[in-house]
């Protein structure tokens, strides 16, 4: 198992040299610098705790300490990494994204949009009351009312106005369709949870890490076409 630390930049479509149309979800990879490495015998666990982006200003004395120790530059964010495949780097050293190639199937996790308080039409779809003039009812929460059995009284769960978004959401068995180590990029087929510039973590996907997608090669834009 394989994984890695990566930012939403957004969405587009490439085209392989048959014509054939992929829409992609771009991700940055920047290398994630080892920072520092979890044992079974001291944490219970193993895991390679990775730091994502440079980051020049306002690291504390203590931080400062713990990347001298490791010998890589001050990173923005740290994140654990578990994975057998990645797990024999050693402190100071760095993953980056050509560990997983074109027709991988991946696993992505995000967080979603953030909605802020919503309604019971937006968060939860229920249906819109008539639109009518002599409608006194639109966009409201409909009956609370229980059964004659349930001591009159709301019971928890009910599907109510509240905070909508934001949530931990993982997108399973999507597709590598090309990968760029020269550029920090990976590009995955479809959509992926949360807004552009967003954290997200790739994985080697859970329930069929074995799967390999017949991905074309795609044409690479940047560099010029050579006229036939």
């Amino acid at each position: 198992m394989k994984s890695i630390i990566g930012r939403k930049i957004g969405m587009t479509s490439v085209f392989a040299e048959d014509g054939t149309q992929y829409p992609v979800s771009v991700i940055e990879v920047l290398p994630n610098a080892v920072v520092q490495k979890k044992t079974v015998e001291k944490d219970g666990y193993e895991a390679l705790v990775v730091g994502y982006e440079n980051k020049t200003k306002n690291v504390n004395s203590a931080m400062k300490g713990i990347y001298e120790k490791a010998k890589v530059e001050p990173k923005a964010s740290l994140f654990e990494l578990k994975g057998d495949e990645i797990y024999a780097k050693k402190v100071g050293e760095e993953v980056t994204c050509d560990i997983f190639a074109a027709g991988d199937s991946v696993d992505v996790t995000g967080t979603s949009k953030g909605r802020g308080f919503s309604g019971v039409i937006k968060r939860w779809h229920h249906s819109i009351g008539p639109k009518g003039h002599g409608s006194g009812y639109h966009r409201q929460i409909g009956s609370l009312a229980t059964n004659g059995r349930t001591n009159n009284r709301i019971h928890p769960g009910l599907k109510m106005p509240g905070h909508h978004g934001g949530y931990t959401r993982t997108t399973l068995n999507l597709a590598v369709v090309a990968v760029y180590p020269q550029k920090n990029a990976i590009l995955i087929k479809g959509s992926v949870p949360g807004p552009n510039k967003s954290i997200v973590r790739i994985r080697t996907a859970v329930k069929n890490p074995d799967r390999k997608y017949d991905i074309k090669k795609v044409i690479d834009n940047s560099k010029p076409v050579e006229a036939k």
